[in-house]
Parts: C-alpha cells; structure tokens; sequence
C-alpha cells in the first residue's frame, strides 16, 4: 500500500498593506479624530485596534508610509466605488470596419454610411475596406475612387487619415471622429448708461390779482 498523503490546510489570506503586514518600521498614523503621528508600525497598529479599526498603508511610497486607521471593509468598499467610477468614464476607442466591394450599389452604400456616422457620433474610428475578388484587382482605381468617395460624405462627422492604402487584395482608409467644433463664449453686452436725472420743477408763480 502507498503511504497516505496529507493535505495542508490552505493559509489563511494576508492582507497586504494591512496592519502586521504593512513592513515599514515606522509610519506617519493618521487618526480618524485628525491627529497625525510618527510613530513605529507596532504601535499604530495596536492604537487603530484599540479604536476598533485597521490601520491601512494608503502612501508606501512617502518618506515616512502614511497609513491610516480606517475599518478595512468600508476603506475597500470606496475603492471598488471610485474604481468603477473610473471605469465608467474610460472610453476605450475601438476600430469599427465597414467592408466594401468594388461594384457596391446605392442602397448598401447608405447603410453603411448610417454605421459610419452611428460609430463615429460614439468616438471610433472607422476602417473602410474595399475587397477584390478575382479579376477586380484590375480595377484598383475604383476602389480607391470608392473610398474617397465614403470619406468625403464623412467630412462633417470624421477626417480621414491618410490616403487609401492597398494591401493585398483589399484597399483600406481609415477615418477617426471630427473634433467638436467649441462655441465661442458670447461678448457681453455693453452695459446701458444710466438715464440723466431729470431737474425738478420750479415752484409755479402765482398771477397777481
């Protein structure tokens, strides 16, 4: 019989930067009442547990860490926040390609000039691609004629990049999204004068009788 294996309980999970994992000798304590302390690692950890809380290395990189005495959970909770806010207002820029023939009629034309505009409005840039097949590589001029066709209906949308550039069998531009035009602040208006103080009028003299 082979000898029975044991298996290790797995360890429990350190928290970096947390209390007795944080390995700076000494920290610069921020405490949740505003004081501010040079104090040995050791110590803030034992002040921050006393109150209730962790103390969490928030600059490992100053001279000395700055941590603060914080609950961990809620110190966690704001930064999934702020890192899904974050996210949120990340825009990733993507290539959106559009492919063409060489022969391609009206009607497929403008729906692909409704995407265009659709992925340009959204801030992508658009790769057009004209594919030839067989003996339509012979009509490369077309393609290209196409294409810059296809950018200059986009002009009020996006500026093409270059001219049409042949690759293989297809023909390709690329058109990235107009730069929103900045309304100029309008000037004030010229502050109107005041109206003159209009005089009084003089007592009226009484006819003699």
């Amino acid at each position: 019989m082979y000898p029975s294996r044991f298996h290790r309980a797995p360890r429990p999970r350190i928290r970096e930067n947390v209390n007795e994992a944080i390995r700076a000798r000494e920290v610069r304590a921020v405490f949740p009442d505003g004081t501010v302390e040079v104090i040995p690692t050791s110590a803030a950890v034992r002040k921050a547990q006393d109150m209730g809380l962790d103390l969490i290395l928030i600059a490992p990189t100053a001279e000395p860490p700055v941590a603060k005495a914080m609950d961990y959970g809620q110190w966690q909770y704001e930064n999934k926040k702020k890192q899904h806010e974050a996210k949120k207002k990340q825009h990733v820029i993507q290539v959106k390609e559009l492919k063409f023939r060489p022969n391609t009629d009206d009607h497929d034309y403008d729906f692909k000039m409704k995407h265009a505009i659709r992925f340009l409005g959204e801030g992508n840039r658009v790769k057009a691609v004209v594919q030839f097949r067989g003996r339509e590589i012979a009509h490369v001029d077309l393609g290209k004629k196409l294409l810059m066709r296809f950018a200059g209906d986009l002009a009020g949308h996006g500026q093409v990049e270059g001219q049409p550039k042949l690759e293989g069998r297809n023909a390709h531009v690329i058109i990235s999204p107009a730069k929103k035009d900045v309304k100029p602040a309008k000037a004030p208006k010229p502050a109107t004068p005041p109206a003159a103080p209009q005089s009084a009028p003089g007592p009226q003299e009484t006819p003699a009788q």
